[in-house]
């Protein structure tokens, strides 16, 4: 057992050993969770092409097919209503909103594993109904339905990987979560493009019912996968937790490295409770707003961390591109196949996201996420201000769509993967899967709201702004520059117990410069002889620790 184990094993003093060398099985075992981006990414794109699809919008609203000599104001009219789009539109977010937070419970109870394919199932219930759908009511219906499910994934796929990923690597490995969702964007541009111009249901019912592959792939696999040995060391069940940090690592459970970083992990856990007691259900959810909000490592500044930081990736306004780029590229006027440019803007979103797995390791989160900001907002501004001066020039429209691929290689590069890596590592363990679930559901909150907003801010029959909207994106923009500055830590090559400490002790704008210099375990459970103290030795054999 590993009580029987660790009472051996000395204190660990050593802040570099509280974790075992990187194996390739780790980076295979957390990539192959990654795999639920492409389930989110493809179900958020779709929709896109879908809408500008004739035979869709045909059905929908029973418009008259425009004719080969229909003026450009025709061809124009021919669109989904705004309510109509952004009801299409912004249902899933609504969903997926309500789905995350209810994740965040079941993940505690269920565990991690259990809640992802919960909502793999799920998903694929609303998946069906929308392939059925001929109408509005079924494809809303499904898409509030798969909605849930998508939330489920979302958020627990995050903190799955935060809680099983190498430390070195950590944000590398969660960023490939950012990758597959820019695959699954691209996949839903490629099936968009090659169904367009079909003149029946498979027009839009192909790119639906192909949702459900990803999900049986990522439902099937993940049940292969360990639980998170962090969930389990929450729930008490020490041993498992130690032979599932066995097999993440390559190392046996007798190992050292595997008896410290479980000493460390059930010391953190032991502290923070010790801090914020969890008694009953309704304060295990209200610990998340416990404490000062001007205490940088208080409950309640780390939930508004990681709900503001979601908050602040929806603003940067990229959904507008992934959602409805293909309606506002048909309403330049200059653009003969708005599909093809909306397929360009994806393919450089998936170019762009790897260049991540490197710099926010070499160069931590915290100058992607400012630097980031900077480049799309000077991108933002720019697209406003040719498309306000020069709207129908072709080469100014050209010179806009080349800004966009920027302002995207910006976000996918930074923002995209960085504001899901470091909301995954600033929960203490008692609050990190309702941290992670209210964060998550904050992006979805926003990306509703957005949704919804949009047609009425572009629609040509409501505002009909065109490029001047990219001023909002802009000036949104610069609020995530400011934020990034004044509030983002940087977590940088530290385990997740060493960001607690790292929040107790500095601020953000100094957070780079912290190093570790000591251990949870150390601190809680040394003797004067040097060993872990019996009530340590003793909680890990019997598996109590958290309960």
């Amino acid at each position: 057992m590993p009580g029987d184990s660790i009472a051996s094993v000395p204190a660990n003093h050593d802040v570099e050993r509280i974790e075992a060398p990187i194996t390739w099985k780790a980076y295979f075992m957390c990539a192959f969770a990654a795999f639920g981006g492409i389930y989110f990414g493809y179900d958020s794109g779709y929709i896109n092409g879908v809408k500008g699809m004739a035979y869709f919008i045909h059905q929908q609203t029973g418009k008259p097919y425009p004719g080969p000599d229909a003026t450009p104001a025709e061809k124009s009219a021919f669109a989904l209503e705004s309510w109509r789009d952004s009801l299409i539109t912004s249902i899933l977010s609504a969903g997926t909103f309500f789905g995350a937070i209810i994740a965040g419970d079941l993940a505690d109870h269920i565990g991690r594993k259990l809640t992802i394919i919960a909502g793999c199932c799920v998903f694929s219930i609303g998946v069906i109904l929308q392939t059925a759908s001929a109408g509005l009511g079924l494809i809303v219906a499904g898409r509030l339905i798969a909605g849930f499910g998508v939330g489920f994934v979302s958020a627990i796929i995050i903190l799955y990987m935060s809680e099983c990923s190498p430390r070195k690597i950590r944000g590398a490995i969660v960023s490939g979560y950012q990758f597959a969702i820019t695959i699954g964007l691209l996949l839903a541009s490629c099936v968009d493009y090659a169904t367009q111009n079909r003149t029946d249901s498979g027009s839009y019912r192909i790119p639906i019912a192909l949702q459900l592959l990803w999900a049986i792939i990522l439902g099937v696999g993940i049940a292969f996968l360990p639980e998170s040995p962090r969930y389990l060391v929450k729930r008490g069940r020490l041993d498992k937790a130690a032979n599932v940090l066995g097999r993440l690592r390559g190392q046996p459970v007798e190992s050292d490295y595997i008896q410290h970083e479980l000493a460390e992990i059930v010391a953190n856990h032991e502290h923070e409770l010790s801090v914020v007691p969890q008694d009953t259900y309704w304060s295990s959810w209200s610990n998340c707003f416990k404490g000062s909000l001007f205490n940088s490592s208080s409950n309640l500044r780390r939930t508004i961390l990681g709900t503001s930081m979601q908050m602040m990736q929806q603003w940067t306004g990229v959904n507008f591109i992934f959602y409805f780029g293909t309606t506002f590229f048909s309403q330049l006027g200059t653009i003969n196949n708005p599909f093809l440019i909306s397929l360009i803007t994806t393919l450089v979103n998936v170019c762009s996201t790897p260049i991540s797995f490197w710099t926010i390791e070499r160069f931590g989160r915290r100058p992607l996420l400012i630097w980031g900001a900077l480049g799309m907002l000077i991108c933002e501004f720019l697209v406003a201000i040719m498309g306000t001066a020069a709207p129908d020039n072709k080469n100014v429209v050209q010179a806009m769509i080349a800004f966009i691929c920027i302002y995207i290689f910006f976000f996918a590069s930074t923002w995209g993967p960085g504001a899901w890596v470091v909301i995954g590592e600033v929960f203490p363990l008692p609050i990190r899967s309702r941290g992670v679930a209210l964060s998550t559901a904050s992006n979805w909150l926003w990306n509703c709201i957005i949704t919804v907003i949009t047609p009425y801010l572009v629609g040509s029959d409501k505002g009909n702004l065109g490029a001047k909207v990219f001023f909002l994106w802009g000036a949104l923009c610069t609020a995530c520059f400011i934020y990034a500055y004044l509030l983002v830590p940087e977590t940088k090559g530290l385990s997740l117990e060493q960001v607690d400490r790292m929040m107790e002790e500095t601020t953000p704008r100094n957070s780079s410069k912290w190093r570790a210099h000591t251990t949870f375990a150390s601190e809680m459970s040394m003797t004067e002889k040097g060993g872990y103290a019996p009530e340590i030795v003793t909680e890990m054999g019997a598996g109590k620790a958290g309960i």
